[in-house]
């Protein structure tokens, strides 16, 4: 016990690492895999369950869409306006006949070059596979297609139709819930919304835990193959980002104590496992992340909780404006493209964005697939020019161009005069559901000195930067107030996260940084 009490995430590594599960969950995405492995796996982190109820919503986060409103569509207007300037490329409105600049015209088709990029994606198969059945291993043999529709009958269960009949998978999870057909007796959810377990009125938050829980023991068995039964001969680490609040760290903690029945289980921040993996112990850390961008300075390998910065917008911001951006050039084809209604949109223009995006100067066409999915039928393709397409990674430094219509931040306030998170650390006396018995929590470290004496994880709501990339970088460095630790910080700072391997965000990141770094 003397040991979990004081064991730093790395000599947990070096001592157990065969039998360490590392878990990094985010928004979009969950990391996870054993310390021993050179890269973790990389899964969406969403679930979709069967419902017998016809649901009014196919897509949980549906009801929190909101609306642009006429002063946003201007400013992204305006934002678009300024980076057409910058990358001296016609106005968004602007007939390329009588732009002024001199085109500079670069093709761009695949900067990041996948084998598999044109290949669409295919409908998931819903259907359990039941071997004495042929109808059933035709399903199988086809998976990916929905097959025929299959009557729904109001009142029962997966597990409740008849024999005479496929059954309905109870759940499924990762990218394959992504690609279920709207037609389909399924609602998906995503317990991580923008940074922040995703609570709402219509997604309470034990449903959050519970959907949290079937999708980190899914993979923990699907992915990983460690069953129930030696679960209690692992440890795990908890890298969190610095989005999270106490509560929520809490419950985490919960789960993968209580639930997934690990032996122990650490936190360690993920600013800090990136400047530790880097072999530094002073720098200013990025995280780039699917909807959410954060910055912290760390020191001496101590994470300053001033500087913290919380951006609300990521990659998949940078893909709906790809759509948006190709949608007014009229370059879209005329299919119908819904990222929210139909998550498989959102899968091919987060492929689109990776292949074929990046900031660079003048004109950024390329010729790619689109492809269209129709409700339960095979996904049509469409090969059209896009345009512009160094534009929308450019909102990461203009944010007015990425408008926040989809996942709003979630409500914070069942965060509210809730206890601190400090002096549970220091009792290891832990507010926890009622089922939990206190031997849960004997294996509990939470990675000395971080909770010590810099209580990054703030017990309150954490107040989102609406400014760009650069000037948060530039702020979060400036809070230190001292002159010497600001010039290592401008010189040291590290792009982590999915959107940091967009082509040309690195020079970009730098040429906006660099007057700032002259001047210190």
């Amino acid at each position: 016990m003397d040991y979990l009490k004081t064991v730093i995430p790395s000599q947990l590594v070096s001592d157990r690492g065969s039998n360490l599960v590392v878990i990094n969950p985010g928004s979009a995405n969950i990391r996870i895999g054993l310390a021993t492995q050179d890269a973790p796996l990389n899964i969406p982190h969403c679930i979709a369950r069967y419902t017998s109820q016809i649901p009014k919503f196919k897509v949980q986060d549906q009801m929190l869409n909101s609306q642009i409103t006429t002063v946003q569509h201007m400013e992204r207007e305006k934002a678009y306006d300024i980076i057409a300037s910058l990358l001296k490329i016609p106005f968004l409105d602007e007939e390329v006949a009588n732009n002024s600049f001199p085109r500079k015209i670069g093709r761009a088709d695949g900067y990041n070059p996948q084998s598999g990029r044109g290949v669409a994606f295919q409908w998931a198969n819903v259907y359990e596979q039941d071997t004495n059945s042929s109808l059933a291993l035709g399903s199988s043999k086809n998976e990916g297609t929905s097959g025929e529709y299959v009557k729904k009958h109001e009142g029962t269960d997966a597990e409740g139709i008849s024999s005479g009949e496929r059954k309905f998978r109870g759940h499924i999870f990762g990218e394959e819930a992504l690609r279920i057909s709207p037609t389909e007796p399924y609602c998906l959810s995503r317990p991580i919304r923008r940074g922040h377990f995703n609570i709402s009125q219509h997604y309470p938050l034990q449903q959050v835990l519970e959907d949290m829980h079937a999708i980190w023991d899914w993979i923990l068995i699907e992915k990983l193959h460690i069953p129930h039964s030696e679960r209690n001969m692992y440890s795990a680490v908890l890298v969190l980002p610095e989005t999270f609040d106490n509560r929520e760290i809490k419950e985490m903690l919960s789960i993968a104590l209580r639930d997934l029945r690990f032996s122990s289980a650490v936190v360690h921040q993920e600013g800090l496992a990136a400047v530790f993996g880097n072999g530094l112990s002073t720098a200013c850390i990025v995280n780039m992340g699917a909807q959410v961008t954060s910055v912290v300075c760390i020191e001496d390998g101590v994470a300053l909780p001033n500087t913290e910065k919380t951006l609300p917008f990521g990659g998949e911001d940078i893909s709906r404006c790809l759509l948006w951006t190709q949608r007014h050039h009229q370059t879209w084809p005329q299919v119908r493209t819904d990222m929210l209604t139909k998550p498989i949109d959102l899968l091919m223009l987060n492929r689109l964005k990776e292949s074929y995006c990046g900031i660079k100067e003048g004109e950024l066409d390329a010729v790619a697939v689109v492809h269209s999915y129709e409700d339960g039928m095979p996904a049509g393709s469409h090969k059209t020019r896009l345009t512009a397409l160094n534009v929308p990674p450019m909102g990461l430094f203009y944010p007015t161009l990425l408008v926040p219509d989809i996942y709003p931040p979630p409500p914070r306030s069942w965060f509210h005069d809730y206890e601190n998170m400090l002096e549970d650390t220091l009792h290891m006396e832990y507010s926890r559901r009622p089922d939990m018995s206190d031997a849960l929590f004997s294996g509990i470290s939470v990675g000395y000195p971080m909770w010590e004496s810099y209580p990054i994880f703030s017990s309150k709501p954490k107040k989102e930067e609406k400014v760009g990339l650069a000037e948060a970088i530039t702020s979060s460095i400036l809070s230190t107030g001292r002159i010497d630790l600001q010039r290592k910080l401008f010189c040291s700072i590290q792009l982590i996260g999915g959107v940091a391997l967009t082509a040309g965000v690195i020079p970009a990141v730098e040429e906006r940084l660099f007057p700032r770094l002259i001047s210190t």
